[in-house]
Formats: C-alpha cells, structure tokens, sequence
C-alpha cells in the first residue's frame, strides 16, 4: 500500500472516529422543571433541577425568578441540605382572594445559595406552588446560575412555538386542563364502594337465611320422615 492511499485512509478513519464521538456526546443540560406539567387552579410541588455544566467551576448560587403577570399566592421552598434560601415577595398591583382571605403580596423570586454544585453534578430544589393561575398555559421562570468563577448563565430565553430552542432556555411548566375535584370525584367512588359492600352484606344475609330457613325446613321434614316410619311400624306390628 503506497504512502498517499495510506495517508487517505488515516484521514477518513480520523473523521469517521470524530463524528462517532460528536454522536455519543450529549447535548449540554440546562436548568429545568420536573415534572414539566400540572393542573391549572390546583396545588403542585416542582423541582428546579440544576446541572454543573462547568469543569473548571462549581455552582454557587441559583435565582428563579416567578412570573409577576400570574403571581401565585403560596409559594413554600423544601430545607435543602448545605444551601440557604431567600424568598423576596413583591406586592400585588391587584390583590388576590385565597381562602376567603386578601392577599396582597406574592413571591417574586426565590435564591440558594450556600452550597455547590461540582462538576458533574446536579441539584434539586423542590418548591410548592399554589393555586396555579387557570388563564394562562405555561408559567415561565427566568433563572440565573452563578458559577464560582463569577460567571452566571442567564437561563431567561422563552422558547417558540416551532422554532428551534435557543441557548439559554427558561425552565416552563406547562398548565393542563384542571384535574376533577378531589372531593367530587372520590365521593361517588366511595359511595359506589359503599353500596356494593352493602349489596354484598344484604346479599350474603340474604343467602344466610335462606340457607338456614332451608336447614330448618330440613330438620322438619326429617323429624316428620321419622315420625311417619315409626306411626307405620307401630301399625304393622298391631296388624
């Protein structure tokens, strides 16, 4: 083999073997909500689940930003281990009604910071939500990732229908259409329950006492069986 179809050959191995690696890599994580969907008017809990995509930086603080055009009335933050967090409320332009009560202000922002995310890794913080605006399909939260060398991702990109997504998504929930009424729909489950299980009582009561007013039936006839072949005997012998 000559040393120009050598060189040919070394080349297509070389770009086949770099286009196999670009395949098997990953495309970069970014900030996001999980589960990425929930019902409108209802109450959820969501995790923002945030990946180091530096490795040469740790993450050091985290920012999400809540929608102040469909506030939310309760907004309480789960205790992560190694971070502290702060909850900056913003009053209301128009006050909300929440359990016959006014609310006047609502949870604009939410920060961690404290701990780290190292390279190669991923956190979670879970927050609870509610009741989830019912006019609106998709809440979006702009976030900020600070990284240890000061650098910060403005995760604060809204993604278009069709369009392609761009760098820096904002992590979005999707509204759905409201669940039933937790209520309304457990009770006639429960009374359908109700009344089979009382169906099922009455019918086995029921097949009690046929059994036993059959048994007695039974027992009589018997007796009377009895009766009968010994009043028969009796007037065979006196024959």
């Amino acid at each position: 083999m000559n040393s120009s179809r050598m060189r040919r050959l070394t080349t297509v191995g070389a770009l086949t073997g770099s286009a196999l690696l670009m395949a098997a890599v990953p495309a970069f994580a970014h900030v996001s909500v999980t589960p990425s969907s929930a019902p409108k008017g209802g109450y959820s809990t969501v995790a923002f689940k945030v990946p180091n995509e530096r490795d040469n930086a740790s993450t050091i603080k985290v920012e999400v930003n809540l929608p102040a055009d469909h506030p939310i009335a309760s907004v309480s933050t789960q205790a992560v281990p190694g971070w502290k967090v702060e909850v900056t409320k913003t009053k209301l332009a128009k006050p909300m009604t929440m359990h016959g009560k006014q609310v006047t202000e609502a949870v604009t922002k939410i920060t961690w910071s404290g701990g780290t995310i190292e390279p190669g890794q991923f956190q979670q913080f879970p927050v609870s939500f509610g009741p989830l605006p019912d006019d609106t399909d998709q809440l979006v939260f702009k976030a900020l990732q600070t990284y240890s060398n000061n650098e910060v991702v403005r995760w604060i990109e809204e993604e278009k229908p069709g369009a392609a997504e761009p760098a820096n998504p904002a992590p979005a929930l999707t509204l759905t259409a409201p669940a039933a009424d937790a209520h309304g729909a457990a009770a006639p489950a429960a009374d359908t329950k109700a009344k089979n299980t009382a169906a099922a009582a009455a019918d086995s009561d029921s097949s009690d006492s046929t059994a036993r007013i059959l048994g007695v039936a039974g027992i009589v006839i018997g007796v009377i069986g009895v009766a009968f072949g010994v009043l028969a005997g009796r007037r065979r012998t006196s024959a």
